[in-house]
């Protein structure tokens, strides 16, 4: 019995693999909605109801499918001093060439990651792993629709985008 397990262990480790997806900046789309936020303050009008502006400490960034029958492994996340990240999914209906984004559009949980001061330089990053953990899976079952899905960063407490380094880790169903 054991020997039997341990072979269907073996074969499932055989036909999985390991994929780490980096985040990536995506300067251009960044870029389009703080001209928004601009545009709208130069003309004195208000956002769209239900419109979610860029904050300053924000940015867009990506991430590219290469396969699509994954299942959420765990998050790799540096910061190189103290701060705190959050990582907030937008949903598959926001198509950002062709519409604004609105607050219905961001999914939950996010994703919030901290380093708090006085942590040594090699101690865990912290989290809140339910939420961090059922967020990755979020992203796995949304990757069997979408080859790109896009992220909204915020960056507070002494974190910015030089000081993180975030991917996400997948095992591979072949």
């Amino acid at each position: 019995m054991v020997l039997v397990m341990f072979s269907e262990l073996s074969l499932l480790f055989l036909m999985s693999s390991e994929l780490e997806l980096p985040f990536r900046p995506d300067s251009q789309l960044t870029e389009v909605m703080r001209l928004r936020v601009q545009s709208l303050q130069q003309r004195g009008q208000k956002r769209q109801d239900g419109e979610r502006l860029l904050w300053s400490n924000e940015a867009v960034y990506r991430l590219d499918f290469s396969k699509q029958s994954l299942r959420f492994s765990h998050w790799v996340v540096q910061l190189a001093q103290p701060g705190r990240l959050t990582v907030t999914a937008t949903s598959q209906l926001w198509t950002p060439d062709l519409t604004n984004l609105m607050t219905r559009q961001l999914l939950e949980p996010a994703g919030v990651f901290w380093r708090a001061p006085g942590d040594a330089a090699d101690a865990p990053i912290q989290c809140y792993e339910a939420d961090a953990h059922e967020f990755g899976e979020r992203i796995a079952e949304l990757a069997k629709v979408r080859k790109v899905m896009y992220f909204l960063f915020a960056f507070a407490e002494g974190c910015s985008p030089e000081t993180v380094d975030c991917s996400i880790s997948f095992t591979v169903d072949s």
